[in-house]
């Protein structure tokens, strides 16, 4: 069990070591995605384990696997394997338009190595301290993704990502800190102050959770600190923009739950719901005023994971069983959905040149394998069935009107109506009509390799069987909410 436990960490550590040892090149540009479907069949054979033997603590208590625990390693192996099957291709034409060298890629992979390992220990964590170490390892390995192609938009972006989530990440520190004296100095780890969460003094214990939530909820790309999520997504290369929106926010947001269950005890439900569906609904409206006039569609796809964030926020903030199970159900979704999207972006402005919308036009006639990903991907995104989406908004919205939140349900409601008009809009013209004319225009036809044309396929098909039927994940989704609610 421990070597199990150990293996969505370590591989990525020794896959970073072998792209630091022999490079990048023909016989090494697989390493990655081999890791990543290994750190994806670990954590289904770990979710079996928890489901059978329930929780368990290896390697001297540092590391902790549960149902939720699993989930989010499910997640983080499912989104890698895809932005990993794809990298090779988008390096070589990054490569080959002589905007990266085989240096770059193997830089590349190494830190991209670098984050899952970050992030799988941040969610095996047991300890609330190790994981506020593990998301700031995240902030600092990921700056030098997003400022790889060292263009000055994109070395803005990594400053701005870096000063923003520190000041995020610096909250939390305190809010650790704080929590930690409320416990009376007997230490962080999760399971024990859930256990004794009765225990904490409850007026440090209130601005301890609150520095926290905002902390982490800064990281999950959520209002108010949300500003450096537009342009560090715009600016990484598309399998980091896949990464980051897929994973990275999805693993702050576990932060965040893990917080709740030790705070709803002392503070009441009121407190932590009250918060985040404030954060919630903020988002789902800066995502919706921003989207309406956007003409970047990478900037376009980063404010739609600020909406999607915040509806996952708010099904944690309603605490329901049903309310959580939809929830996590809903990062699963979003993350497939938008690892498809940010990697078809990527291959659209390999191909054009642009990422302006107004500059994309006609997608469907020079590229329509790519198109018809992308219109699906964004049929996904907006909730439409088969996908699973759908099954998770409608799982949200039943839970908030049953929790009695008509109407911070019915507002989410709305605001997403609003924001899948703007994604539709903006959309369509990309993928329809004609072709733009004129010197500049990109018209040239869009081509995508197998390899990439199947990742994009899998990913869509695998969110749509989710939507149809979660099997097994249903047991590991009750079992994950259980946890989170107290639920027997």
């Amino acid at each position: 069990m421990t070597l199990l436990t150990l293996i969505p960490v370590a591989v990525p550590v020794l896959a970073a070591l072998a792209y630091a040892a022999f490079g990048w090149g023909r016989a090494t540009a697989w390493i990655s995605a081999t890791g990543a479907a290994t750190m994806l069949a670990a954590a289904i054979t770990l979710a079996v384990h928890s489901g059978q033997a329930g929780a368990s603590a290896v390697a001297g208590g540092v590391l902790r696997v549960d149902a939720l625990s699993a989930f989010m390693l499910i997640v983080i192996g499912a989104v890698a394997l895809l932005a990993t099957a794809a990298t090779p291709a988008y390096f070589r034409g990054e490569i080959g338009a002589r905007r990266a060298t085989a240096r770059t890629a193997a830089r590349h992979s190494v830190l991209v190595q670098l984050f899952l390992a970050a992030m799988s220990l941040a969610v095996l964590a047991a300890d609330l301290g190790v994981l506020w170490v593990a998301i700031e390892a995240t902030t600092l390995i990921t700056a030098f993704l997003v400022g790889q192609r060292r263009t000055k938009a994109a070395v803005e972006a990594a400053w701005k990502y870096v000063v923003v989530c520190s000041t995020g990440i610096a909250l939390a520190l305190l809010g650790t800190l704080l929590l930690n004296y409320a416990a009376h100095g007997t230490g962080l780890n999760l399971a024990a102050l859930t256990e004794n969460a009765h225990g904490l003094d409850p007026g440090v214990a209130r601005i301890a959770v609150a520095l926290l939530i905002l902390g982490f909820g800064t990281k999950a790309g959520l209002a108010p600190l949300h500003a450096w999520l537009p342009d560090a997504h715009s600016q990484a290369p598309a399998p980091v923009s896949a990464l980051m929106s897929g994973v990275l926010l999805s693993v702050a947001l576990y932060a965040i739950m893990r917080v709740k269950v030790i705070a709803d005890p002392v503070l009441g439900h009121g407190f932590v719901r009250a918060l985040l569906a404030v954060m919630a609904l903020a988002s789902l409206a800066l995502a919706a005023s921003l989207m309406l006039a956007q003409r970047d569609y990478k900037r376009m796809l980063a404010y739609s994971s600020i909406e999607h964030l915040g509806l996952a926020a708010l099904g944690v903030a309603i605490g329901s069983p049903l309310a959580i199970m939809a929830a996590l159900l809903h990062v699963l979704g979003h993350g497939l959905t938008k690892a498809v999207l940010f990697l078809g972006a990527g291959r659209i402005l390999q191909s054009t040149g642009t990422s302006r919308i107004s500059d994309v036009r006609g997608l469907a006639t020079r590229g329509p394998l790519l198109a018809g990903c992308v219109g699906l991907g964004v049929l996904a995104l907006i909730g439409l069935p088969p996908f699973s989406l759908f099954a998770s908004e409608l799982g949200l919205v039943r839970a908030g009107f049953g929790a009695g939140l008509g109407w911070v349900t019915a507002a989410a409601l709305l605001l997403v109506l609003v924001i899948a008009a703007a994604l539709i809009g903006h959309s369509s013209r990309m993928l329809l009509g004609r072709s733009p004319e004129g010197p500049g225009a990109a018209t040239a036809p869009v081509r995508v390799t197998t390899v990439l044309a199947l990742t994009l396929i899998s990913g869509l098909v695998a969110c749509a069987a989710l939507g149809i039927a979660a099997g097994p994940l249903n047991t590991l989704l009750q079992d994950a909410a259980n946890l989170l609610t107290g639920a027997p």
